[in-house]
């Protein structure tokens, strides 16, 4: 192997940083920027172990920057993979991470490398002994562990539906969150998670089990599983691998067990998430809270969870968006195809988009301004993976506070769109209706304001005439205005929600298209 890298990686690599770069091909080597002062070299280390062996590092201080080399390009990849929707954090700061330019790293005649070399030799030394390590808070003290990093959770009492997302708010304080399967079983809702690191799993349990994460009920049941790694298939709501968004959704496993679907009946449970000032739930219906996580492991609070819709997702207080985050950068969009109005609405879904802007000179990149900090972490969550146009999304929170429209006579081909006064928006009203029904993606759409003069022929022809499949169709036996149709896959459904919501279906009425959580 040929050893043209420099010696050092500081001039070259943070020159280029002023701005965001397009990022380089995969590299062992990970750059990180912007890592708080007080870091030390087992922090820097840690964002990486979970991911493989750590073979090299070099801090740079005083550009508040360090380099990461994994022992192999897959650890590298897994590791960017992993953080590129959830942005990594080192005492509690967000710090930003891509492929270097480099290589490898040549750290041997450097000053001030004994320490970086003594925490690798470290974390390496415990790690083989099939044991990991963790530094207790504001310890120096190394805790050994042999146990397994896979939880098996029960969740009993259970009055509100506890999802996925539920859970790996939760679990994430205490760690990264690999893997999470959910199933139900003898009755109970149960769910083995895998953390990176049997230290994570094990301040978790002691932490949550028999913990409630709402206010007297879904009581948390934690033990070790003798699993010592989950293989997921499929990345939907009942199972999800974080280091692999580009895992098939597996269309067809039901989205909610009958059991469970009926356990909770209608929703309404919560009646309006969006109520309260600041645009998050009162904690549901009850006068305390229930659980609230602190940072450090060990001592908890009373989960202080409030809910943004009813399909149960969390605002964990920490967890949320910084208010204003309300713009979101959409990237891998189809250049080809896309169009703001494509993005208005299927992020319309989630929450009120106010506006879009496709970005000129790279058109696989939008931002898109929802109304609320609330709003964009919903669409975020359920829409980052899915696929559009033949490619799958990747969402992120974007640094901007507001999407900027042209200035007047400088129009960019209609590419930014402002949708402030749509009368498309779903959730104007305080306490609408739609906010209970919020639901991921899936291949079942609910259709309503159909007028008495359309058949269910007519439907499914529509249907058909934007290149998709109909695989069932069924009208509301209450209530023919509306009906559920049942599609080939979830990326037909979201394109054909694209395309037909408020298509206008004659006498005055405009089809409104949304997902189902229903199976027909």
């Amino acid at each position: 192997m040929s050893h043209s890298t420099p010696a050092t990686a500081n001039g070259n690599d943070s020159k280029k940083f002023k701005g965001d770069r397009s990022p380089c091909s995969p590299s062992r080597v990970i750059h990180i920027r912007k890592i708080p002062n007080d870091v030390t070299e087992a922090d820097v280390i840690s964002l990486g172990v979970p991911f493989g062996k750590v073979t090299n590092l070099l801090m740079l201080k005083s550009k508040s920057q360090a380099f990461l080399e994994m022992a192999s390009e897959e650890a590298a990849i897994t590791m960017m993979n992993y953080y590129t929707p959830i942005t990594p954090h080192l005492r509690s700061q967000p710090v930003y991470i891509q492929y270097s330019n480099h290589r490898e790293l040549k750290t041997d005649n450097l000053p001030n490398q004994s320490r970086a070399q003594a925490a690798l030799q470290a974390v390496n030394t415990v790690q083989s002994g099939g044991l990991t390590l963790t530094a207790g808070p504001g310890s120096d003290s190394l805790l050994l562990s042999g146990q397994s990093s896979v939880l098996r959770i029960i969740v009993e009492n259970l009055f509100y539906p506890v999802t996925l997302e539920v859970l790996h708010q939760i679990f994430s304080k205490f760690g990264t969150v690999l893997k999470i399967i959910t199933f139900t079983k003898n009755n109970q809702f149960q769910a083995l998670l895998q953390y990176a690191d049997p230290m994570n799993a094990h301040h978790a349990k002691v932490a949550l089990d028999g913990q409630n994460i709402y206010n007297a009920c879904c009581t948390l049941r934690i033990e070790f599983s003798k699993l010592t790694s989950l293989n997921v298939k499929y990345n939907n709501d009942k199972s999800r691998d974080f280091t692999r968004l580009d895992l098939p959704t597996g269309d067809g496993q039901p989205s909610l067990d009958a059991t469970m679907a009926a356990a909770f009946g209608a929703p309404g449970i919560i009646s309006s998430p969006y109520a309260g000032a600041a645009g998050f739930a009162p904690a549901i219906g009850f006068p305390q809270a229930g659980l609230s996580v602190s940072s450090v492991p060990g001592s908890l609070g009373p989960l202080a969870l409030t809910t943004s819709a009813i399909t149960g997702r969390m605002a964990i207080p920490g967890m949320t968006a910084i208010p204003g985050h309300s713009v979101l950068l959409i990237s891998n969009l189809n250049p080809d195809v896309i169009l703001p109005h494509a993005l208005f609405i299927l992020f319309g879904v989630y929450g009120d988009v106010h506006r879009v802007k496709i970005l000129f000179n790279k058109k696989e990149n939008a931002l898109v301004q929802m109304a609320d900090a609330t709003q964009a972490q919903l669409a975020m969550s359920h829409l980052n993976g899915q696929r559009l146009h033949g490619r799958v999304l990747r969402i992120t929170l974007s640094k901007h506070q507001s999407v900027q429209l042209p200035r007047e006579g400088h129009e960019d081909q209609g590419l930014t769109k402002d949708y402030t006064n749509s009368p498309l928006h779903r959730f104007k009203k305080p306490g609408s209706k739609n906010f209970q029904n919020i639901f991921p993606p899936s291949a079942t759409l609910h259709l309503s304001n159909i007028p008495p003069s359309i058949s269910d022929d007519d439907l499914k022809r529509l249907f058909a005439s934007t290149g998709c499949s109909v695989k069932a169709f069924k009208f509301f036996q209450k209530d023919r205005k509306m009906a559920l149709i049942q599609l080939g896959s979830v990326e037909e459904a979201i394109a054909a929600l694209i395309d037909l919501h408020n298509h206008d279906l004659g006498d005055n009425h405009h089809l409104r298209v949304s997902f189902s959580k229903s199976m027909i």
